[in-house]
C-alpha cells in the first residue's frame, strides 16, 4: 500500500465498503428469499430452529473482510471444539486434519482425515462429476469466530453457448462446541453472464476424507474394515468393497457415508438434488493403504445463485452419539428423524437379541468395572442358562444310539417301501417316547445367540482401549500381545505373538477329543479326524488377529463346554447303566 495518507484513506474506504458488500453477497443468511435457490427442499430434510438461524445471522452481520486479494501462498487454519480439532487449508478451502480429541490411535488423537495427499483432501469440491479433479486454487479466507470459518474464490466457466461465465464459490464450515456434526454450506453466486453449472450433466461433487482412522494394515487385520452405506426408504444399504474397487449408488438417499468398526463419516444433504453416491477404494498414495472415500455428485442446475447445506457426522460409531439426531431437543442443530443410528453394525435379523445381550453385559460391567471380567461372567451366565437344553440334547443322542439297531432293521426291511418305513419309524419313536427334533432343537435355539454374541464382542465400541490384564491383554478390541518380532509371520499374521489363539486351538482340540471319545463309532472315522484336527488349525489362522475380547469369549466358551460335556458324560454313563439294568430285568 502507498504511504500517501490521502490515498490510504481512500483505499481504506473502498475496502470497508467492499467488505460489507462481500459479506452480504458471499455469506448470506441461511434463510434465502424466494427465487434465490434453484434446488427444492425435501420434506424429510433436517429441521433447523429459528434460534439457530438468528444466532448465525447475528454473527455474519459483524463480518468485514480485509480485502478481496488472494493470500500469496497456502496457509492453514484451525478450529478446536471440546470434541474435535480441525485443520483447514486455504487451497480449495478443504480439511487436511480432523482429530477426535476423546479418542486415541497409536498414542495420538485419532485422525479422521487420513491418507490426505496434495491432490486429495477432505471435503474438497470438484466441478462436475466424481471423475473430475478437485478445485486446487488458493481461496480467500475469513475466520468468522471460533466455530465458523469461510472460504471463497471467484471462478470462470464456459456457458453452453460458448461465452464465459463468472461466479464465486463459497464454502462455509460451522461447528458446535459439543457436537460431532458440523454444517457445511456450499454457495454459488454467479454474475449476470452465468447461466448455471452443467459439466457433463453434473453441477459439482463433494468428496469426503480419502480414508478414516484408525490406521490399520489391510493385509493383516482382517477384523478391521471399511463399509459404504446409504439410507434410503427407511433402510440402510451397506457394502464392503475390496481395495481398488469402486461402486455407484444411484438411488435417492437421506444420508450416505463410510464407516469402520468403531468410527464413521455420514453426510446428510439438505436437498434431494444429489443424483448419485460414488464409493471409491482406489489406491492414492500408499501402495498398501487403499482409500475409503465417498463422493456425492449434485445435479446440474440453471440460474445464477445456489445454496446447499450438508450436515456431516464425523465421530464414533456408537448408538449413544448417533441417535441424538432423531430428536431435535437432543442435539445442538435441532436435527430430527435422521436415523444416523441405523448405520450401526448389527447382526441383522438378530439385532434385537444383540441389544439384550449388550444390556446384560453392561449389567455385569457395573458389578465389576472390567470389560474382560464382564465377558467372562456373561459367557458363564449364557452357558448355565442353556445347560438344561444341552443336557436334554445329549440325552436325546443317547436314546438315538440305543435305538440305532432297531432303526437299521426298519430301514433294511422297508427300504423299497418308504411310506411304510416312515410309518414304522413314527411308531418306534412313539413307543420309546423319543422326539427326533429334541436332539437339534437346543442347537437351533442357541444359534441366534452365537451369531449375536459374535457380532457384539467383535464390534462393541466400549472394548476399544479397554484393558483386561495389564501387560498381556491391554486392549480388548485388538489381539493380545506377548512379544513383537522384528519380522512378519507368514500368511498375513503380522509381527506380533498372540497367545489367546493358541489357547483357543488347544481348548478346541481337547473338547473335540472328549466329544469323539464318547461317541461310538467315531474314533476310527477318518473324516471326523480331519474335522477334529483340521478345523481348529484352520480357525487358528482366521482368528489369529481377531479382537482379544472375541477370542476370550470363544476360548472360555470352549472350556465351559468341556466342563459341561464332562458332567454330561458322567450323567450319560449313569443313564446307560440304568438302561442296561432295565434291559436285564426285562429279559428275566
Amino acid at each position: 500500500m502507498e504511504k500517501n495518507t490521502v490515498l490510504a484513506i481512500v483505499l481504506s474506504a473502498i475496502v470497508l465498503i467492499g467488505s460489507f458488500y462481500l459479506q452480504q453477497r458471499f455469506f448470506p443468511p441461511v434463510e434465502q428469499t424466494a427465487g434465490t435457490q434453484t434446488t427444492e427442499q425435501t420434506e424429510a430434510q433436517p429441521v433447523v430452529s429459528q434460534e439457530e438461524i438468528k444466532t448465525a445471522d447475528s454473527n455474519f452481520s459483524l463480518i468485514s473482510f480485509e480485502d478481496e486479494e488472494e493470500p500469496a501462498e497456502e496457509q492453514t487454519y484451525t478450529i478446536r471444539t471440546n470434541l474435535v480439532e480441525v485443520t483447514f487449508t486455504n487451497r480449495g478451502g478443504d480439511i487436511i486434519s480432523y482429530k477426535l480429541l476423546e479418542h486415541k490411535d497409536r498414542n495420538e488423537y485419532l485422525q479422521m482425515a487420513d491418507n490426505v495427499t496434495a491432490k486429495n483432501r477432505a471435503f474438497s469440491i470438484a466441478l462436475g462429476d466424481y471423475n473430475n479433479t478437485a478445485v486446487d486454487e488458493i481461496f480467500n479466507v475469513k475466520k468468522i469466530d471460533e466455530n465458523i470459518i469461510g472460504f471463497y474464490k471467484k471462478m470462470k466457466i464456459k456457458n453452453s453457448d460458448g461465452t464465459e461465465g463468472v461466479f464465486t464459490l463459497v464454502k462455509r464450515y460451522t461447528f458446535q462446541p459439543d457436537d460431532y456434526v458440523f454444517k457445511l454450506d456450499v454457495l454459488i453466486d454467479g454474475e449476470e453472464n452465468m447461466y448455471g453449472l452443467n459439466i457433463n450433466n453434473a453441477g459439482y461433487t463433494l468428496m469426503t476424507s480419502p480414508q478414516i482412522g484408525p490406521y490399520y494394515v489391510q493385509k493383516q487385520n482382517r477384523y478391521e474394515y471399511r463399509s459404504f452405506m446409504a439410507y434410503t426408504n427407511n433402510k440402510n444399504k451397506k457394502q464392503v468393497l475390496q481395495p481398488g474397487q469402486t461402486k455407484i449408488y444411484d438411488k435417492e438417499f437421506a444420508w450416505a457415508g463410510v464407516g469402520g468398526k468403531y468410527f464413521i463419516i455420514l453426510v446428510a444433504p439438505s436437498t434431494q438434488s444429489f443424483k448419485n453416491a460414488f464409493y471409491s477404494t482406489r489406491y492414492d498414495s500408499n501402495p498398501d493403504y487403499a482409500n475409503a472415500q465417498l463422493m456425492l455428485t449434485r445435479n446440474a442446475f440453471s440460474g445464477q445463485k445456489l445454496q446447499d447445506s450438508f450436515y456431516i457426522y464425523v465421530g464414533p460409531r456408537t448408538e449413544k452419539t448417533l441417535k441424538r439426531y432423531n430428536n431435535s431437543t437432543d442435539n445442538g442443530w435441532n436435527l430430527s428423524a435422521l436415523h444416523l443410528n441405523d448405520s450401526m453394525e448389527t447382526s441383522s435379523m438378530f439385532g434385537w437379541l444383540e441389544a439384550i445381550l449388550k444390556w446384560i453385559l453392561e449389567i455385569f460391567y457395573k458389578l465389576i468395572p472390567n470389560w474382560g471380567v464382564a465377558i467372562i461372567l456373561m459367557t458363564i451366565f449364557i452357558k448355565l442358562a442353556f445347560f438344561p437344553l444341552t443336557k436334554k440334547s445329549s440325552v436325546g443322542t443317547l436314546k438315538m444310539q440305543e435305538m440305532q439297531p432297531q432303526i437299521n432293521e426298519i430301514q433294511t426291511k422297508y427300504k423299497d417301501k418308504p411310506e411304510k418305513m416312515n410309518q414304522e419309524m413314527a411308531k418306534l419313536y412313539q413307543e420309546t417316547g423319543y422326539n427326533p427334533i429334541s436332539g437339534c432343537l437346543p442347537l437351533l435355539i442357541q444359534f441366534p445367540i452365537i451369531i449375536a454374541m459374535y457380532n457384539l464382542f467383535n464390534n462393541y465400541f466400549e472394548f476399544r482401549g479397554a484393558m483386561f490384564i495389564p501387560g498381556w491383554i491391554s486392549d480388548l478390541s485388538k489381539g493380545d500381545l506377548v512379544y513383537t518380532f522384528k519380522f512378519n509371520l507368514p500368511l498375513g499374521m503380522g509381527n506380533e505373538l498372540h497367545i489367546l489363539p493358541i489357547i483357543y486351538v488347544a481348548s478346541q482340540l481337547v473338547f473335540s477329543k472328549v466329544t469323539q471319545a464318547t461317541t461310538p463309532g467315531q474314533q476310527n472315522n477318518q473324516s471326523m479326524k480331519i474335522m477334529m484336527y483340521g478345523m481348529p488349525i484352520f480357525f487358528f489362522f482366521i482368528l489369529y488377529n481377531a479382537p482379544s475380547g472375541l477370542i476370550l469369549y470363544w476360548t472360555l466358551s470352549n472350556f465351559l463346554q468341556l466342563v459341561q460335556q464332562l458332567v454330561i458324560n458322567k450323567f450319560m454313563k449313569e443313564k446307560q447303566t440304568e438302561l442296561k439294568l432295565v434291559k436285564t430285568e426285562k429279559k428275566k
